[in-house]
């Protein structure tokens, strides 16, 4: 492929014209370390009664509260008490460490004065509708108007929102409450994206595939007693009923797997659907004060295996971002229960098995016994107690289920909302190894309940943004890097910054696949690995304002483990950043051998300012690719009918290589039909080897013009050196610049 970029540019392009080089010493570039930073835990407590009455008289004294078992130091500690604008506050002063307060508001511990008003900080809560039948629609409706008219107060602020196959946002966050009203209305008028369950199906399948079994075994018994009393007749009739009964079977085997694989795409889409959405409603809150709430209505959660992967990290987002989550089975009082669903699966199963075990082999109507298992393992799990319990437990909530009067309940949330305990502490743990870390916030006071959040994961706060469970051991990893990488990964963020989208960029990491651990299974059959890949985005106050990440599970057959391990893995995200200077971090984290490696990159992002010129990243080009003609669309990449990629801080080898190539995408200054000049310096140490100049071509249909050429390596030596371009039009210019290494 190097040789293929060389010709091909050499022969449409040409050389630029030689420069003059001169020698200086090389340069050593280091990484960058990760710096993490840590802060006090949060708990809102919320204490009532064994009648679910409130209660509001307690001292830090009543309380204690454990992270993995271990008790920790309260550092403050206060009743807060929300009614409309009005917010009241009770703190105790004999808190060591705690914020000094106001003497209003200061007491000794043995006091209980009544709380004194304060600051006003409104409620915030999320309505959220999950995808609803019409039945489950009728009762929130009817429930969430209630909640409307009673719940919400001057001061509060409510925001409507639905999921189907994304978000749909019905009424951003507002005090208005007949905007509220109109928003219920809408969220519980329109019936969401059709699923039809194929359960049913697949069950009846398994079923008739339970007596096929019993004719094909008859029909082999009879052919064979019939042969043997040498009746020829009878054993073709026998044998010919057996093969009907066989290619019947065959036929439902192959129409319930069709059914399974959809159901399954299903289950994974609607699931993920779910998550990302409410993340999407959690993160935006983060920063708001006081406790928060989503009231979540919902029939229950679709959570196969890799939607139940990526659960936890809704509750870490909520838990840090102080979000309650109160789930609602807005299915009501159910006939019949998921659980009796998953019953007859289960019935279904053990007699499939049975008739399996009967041939054997581990295949039926079905497919594999162990898929049949996992299929009704996510069944137990779509039960409103198992996903919709979770998710309330985990995050100081309460599930309300099995009951159609759901205003009573949300009328219990309303008082949750307007008081609770306000507790923090810093954890006695200062190791942050991304482990999730238990909170058990317990009182010396019996007959009272208490709802407070359950933990949370032990590494860097990432703003506002959610932190998804693979990334925590990524992240623990980070704090203690020491600058040595465990394995060869490059990356870099380039900017691409094309009409309308200046703030256009893109993140590409690269490493081989045999840096990762390949692990074989119990039975040696097959080979696994599990393994990341992290981009933190930092702005220059070194906070991270954007995140990109991907997890990769591989699998496969034990025999196939050499030829996986040859491939290559590629990163590739797209984001969209503000005007201003960034440092990108890419982490690739190994799960299985618990290794990481680490690169930054800096990098600019131009204003957006069509009136002038503008240039994209210079890119050292490393390989490339043909593509045929239905893969040549417009991408920040295409050269032509190649696909181009880009050097990520690989050392450029001249024993391999005579020619330095490179790439840019140049814009003109909007209007402007002036030809663009390119300006082309060598730097090394900060002083110029040399440079050189040529005519840019015409823009293309796009406006846009994609430009390579390649810079002859005879005589550079081994070293550091840095690659100016620049881009002028007679009156306004832009330069980009990019270091490569160059080896022997």
């Amino acid at each position: 492929m190097k040789s293929l970029i060389s010709l091909v540019l050499s022969i449409i392009l040409g050389l630029l014209p030689s420069i003059v080089v001169a020698q200086t010493p090389s340069a050593q570039q280091d990484d960058d370390v990760i710096r993490t930073r840590t802060s006090e835990v949060k708990l809102d407590v919320v204490v009532k009664d064994k009648k679910g009455r409130p209660v509001k008289d307690l001292k830090l004294s009543d309380f204690e509260v454990f992270e993995d078992g271990v008790k920790q130091r309260v550092e403050s500690f206060r009743f807060v008490s929300t009614q409309g604008a009005a917010r009241t506050e009770q703190s105790d002063s004999n808190v060591t460490g705690a914020a000094s307060t106001t003497s209003s508001t200061t007491t000794p511990a043995t006091a209980n004065p009544p709380a004194q008003p304060t600051r006003s900080t409104p409620s915030v809560t999320a309505l959220v509708f999950d995808r609803l039948s019409t039945e489950a629609r009728a009762l929130s409706r009817k429930a969430s108007l209630a909640y409307s008219q009673q719940g919400t107060s001057t001061g509060d602020y409510t925001g409507v929102f639905s999921i189907d196959q994304s978000l749909r946002t019905i009424q951003p966050f507002t005090e208005n409450s007949e905007l509220v009203r109109a928003a219920i209305e809408a969220a519980t008028s329109s019936a969401p994206s059709g699923y039809a369950s194929g359960a049913s199906k697949i069950r009846d399948n398994a079923e008739r595939g339970i007596v096929l079994d019993q004719q094909i075994s008859t029909g082999a018994s009879s052919a064979a007693a019939a042969g043997a009393a040498r009746d020829s007749g009878g054993a073709s009739a026998a044998g010919s009923e057996a093969g009907q009964a066989a290619a019947e079977q065959k036929l439902l085997e192959m129409q319930s797997q069709m059914l399974d694989h959809y159901e399954r795409l299903e289950r994974d889409q609607q699931g993920f659907a779910t998550i990302n959405s409410l993340l999407a409603v959690i993160n935006p809150m983060q920063n708001l004060p006081g406790r928060k709430t989503i009231i979540f209505f919902s029939e229950g959660l679709k959570m196969p295996p890799d939607v139940q992967a990526k659960f936890p990290s809704v509750i870490n987002a909520a838990n840090r971002a102080n979000v309650a989550i109160y789930t609602v089975d807005a299915g009501g009082l159910r006939v019949e229960s998921n659980i009796l669903e998953a019953k007859r699966e289960l019935d279904s199963l053990a007699a499939g098995r049975m008739a399996q075990q009967g041939r054997g082999n581990d295949t039926g109507v079905n497919g594999p016994y162990t898929r049949s298992l996992e299929r009704n393992e996510s069944l137990l799990r779509h039960d409103p107690r198992s996903g919709l319990g979770s998710l309330a437990d985990e995050t100081g909530g309460i599930l309300i289920h099995d009951t159609n009067d759901l205003v009573t309940g949300l009328r219990r949330i309303t008082e949750d909302m307007h008081g609770y305990y306000l507790l923090t502490y810093v954890p006695e743990n200062k190791d942050y190894d991304g482990t999730f870390r238990q909170i058990n916030v317990k009182l010396n006071k019996s007959n009272l309940d208490v709802q407070s959040r359950k933990g949370y994961y032990a590494v860097e706060q990432l703003g506002q943004l959610p932190m998804l469970d693979f990334e925590a051991p990524a992240l623990a990893a980070a704090r203690k890097y020491a600058g040595r990488n465990s394995f060869d990964f490059y990356g870099a963020a380039l900017s691409y910054p094309a009409p309308g989208r200046t703030g256009l960029t893109l993140v590409i990491a690269e490493a081989p696949l045999s840096a990762f651990k390949f692990s074989p299974s119990v039975d040696n059959k097959t080979y696994s690995t599990n393994f990341s890949i992290l981009a933190l985005v930092r702005d220059q106050s070194e906070q991270v304002v954007q995140k990109l990440s991907q997890n990769y599970s591989l699998s496969g057959p034990l025999e196939n483990l050499e030829a996986a391990r040859k491939g290559d893995v590629l990163f590739y995200k797209e984001t969209q950043l503000p005007p201003g200077k960034y440092n990108v971090q890419l982490l690739a984290y190994d799960a299985s051998g618990k290794n990481l490696s680490i690169r930054s990159s800096i990098l600019e992002v131009p204003d957006a300012d069509d009136t002038k010129p503008r240039i994209s990243t210079v890119a050292i080009l490393k390989r490339a690719e043909k593509l045929t003609a239905e893969e040549q669309k417009n991408q920040p990449f295409r050269f032509g009918e190649l696909l181009v990629y880009p050097n990520l801080g690989e050392t450029v080898k001249k024993s391999v290589t005579k020619q330095l190539a490179f790439f840019i995408t140049a814009w003109p200054a909007k209007g402007s039909s002036t030809p663009l000049k390119l300006t082309l310096q060598i730097f090394q140490n900060r002083k110029s080897l040399g440079q050189t100049s040529a005519d840019l071509p015409a823009p293309d249909a796009q406006g846009q013009i994609k430009y390579a050429s390649a810079i002859p390596l005879d005589k550079f030596q081994p070293g550091v050196f840095e690659l100016k371009v620049t881009v002028s039009d007679g009156k306004n210019e832009v330069s980009r610049s990019t270091e490569f290494r160059l080896g022997g």
